[in-house]
């Protein structure tokens, strides 16, 4: 078991390495090709810019010479580019927006937002007159220049789907080890039980008036129960309970008699019926670890309150005490599997109650109060319907 999960564990952060690995390549790439792109299209305006100067200098080029120099110029055919003179009259333009190709005010004002990106280029010709180019990023390079931004949010998606899928995985792992532990628990306790319960008959022959035999005969049938409420987690049980006052009410009397009497243990329950779909058994052991966990932080002496309120379409239920109560590390911490205060605790308990009560009866568990040396508050909401 140990070898299998070190070799999960491994191939887990296998993938989150080449997962990352491929990401941040894409990244780098990314910029990498924006960057190139960039310097490109500002060389090719140089080249252009030089021969427009070119043309403006020379005043009888040959026919290859104009040839070339067209196809320089005519070879342009994503980067916008606007030609001013000294005042500010419009000489040329390429590859501007259409709806603006036929009004001067705004391939001006174009021009002019141009100048912010790229300072303009300047073009002296003859008589001491000036042209100025004015140009900007093709809109392909505009479009990559998001795609940093959309990487980013590709970054943070991952590693949230990554935080994601490990934990899930390891929820689901913890799930079917605590289910499997269960169950097998169930099991070993079925073989010697089924045992005690015919010695029980015997023993009943023999002295069926005996009170020992007949709270032998109580520890055997709650035993018994125990055993059922092992074997349901990592079943979906039946919520066919209705009567929760009931249930509340029948934990009480049992737990009344088995913890110390120097505990003031009392319950409050509505006047009236209260219907709420619950599976009896593993309620009664939600309940039942609840109260075991106040009896210890008492360590025998004080008093539990149990409660059960009615609120709109939910029903509250609080298990009060006065023990040593919780920092608000152990709080936190409480209900994670395997975590106990207990030197001998295995840290199961609240676990398994918050699985029965979030999971299988779709309510909440949680602490809602605690001081140290003033005691614990636990509070179970479930849905009426």
């Amino acid at each position: 078991m140990l070898k299998k999960s070190l070799f999960a564990r491994l191939n887990n952060w296998i993938i989150f390495t080449l997962m990352t690995i491929v990401v941040l390549t894409t990244v780098v790439a990314s910029t990498i090709l924006i960057n190139f792109l960039r310097r490109e299209e500002v060389r090719r305006v140089d080249i252009l810019v030089s021969a427009l100067r070119f043309q403006q200098e020379t005043e009888n080029p040959n026919l290859e010479i104009q040839a070339l120099l067209l196809q320089i110029y005519s070879s342009n055919t994503t980067i916008p580019l606007i030609i001013l003179d000294k005042s500010g009259q419009i000489i040329e333009h390429k590859n501007i927006p259409q709806d603006i190709e036929n009004n001067s005010a705004e391939i001006i004002a174009l021009a002019k937002k141009m100048a912010k990106s790229y300072p303009p280029i300047e073009i002296n010709i003859l008589k001491g007159n000036k042209q100025f180019v004015y140009y900007d990023n093709s809109r392909l390079l505009n479009n990559l220049q998001y795609s940093p931004y959309i990487l980013g949010l590709f970054i943070l998606s991952y590693f949230g789907f990554t935080f994601w899928f490990f934990r899930t995985i390891k929820k689901t792992d913890e799930g079917y080890l605590w289910a499997g532990l269960a169950k097998e628990t169930a099991h070993q306790i079925g073989t010697p039980l089924s045992s005690m319960i015919g010695w029980m008959e015997i023993m009943k022959l023999d002295t069926p008036d005996s009170e020992g035999v007949h709270e032998i005969e109580k520890d055997i049938e709650r035993l018994r129960t125990i055993s059922e409420r092992f074997s349901k987690i990592g079943s979906v049980p039946e919520l066919n309970d209705r009567d929760f006052n009931a249930t509340i009410q029948e934990n009480y009397d049992y737990l009344k008699t088995r913890i110390s009497k120097k505990i003031n243990f009392g319950l409050h329950l509505p006047n009236h019926t209260v219907s709420v779909p619950h599976n009896k058994i593993l309620m009664s052991w939600v309940i039942e670890n609840l109260v075991k966990n106040a009896v210890d932080a008492m360590k025998g002496e004080g008093s539990i309150s149990m409660t059960v309120i009615e609120r709109n379409k939910s029903i509250v239920v609080q298990v009060q005490d006065t023990g040593s109560g919780m920092t608000k590390q152990q709080a936190a911490n409480a209900f994670k599997p395997g975590y106990s205060t207990k030197k001998r605790g295995w840290g199961l308990g609240l676990s398994l109650a918050k699985r029965v009560i979030q999971e299988y009866h779709n309510g909440d568990i949680k602490i809602s109060q605690t001081e140290i040396g003033k005691g614990t508050t636990f509070r179970i909401t479930i849905r009426k319907v």
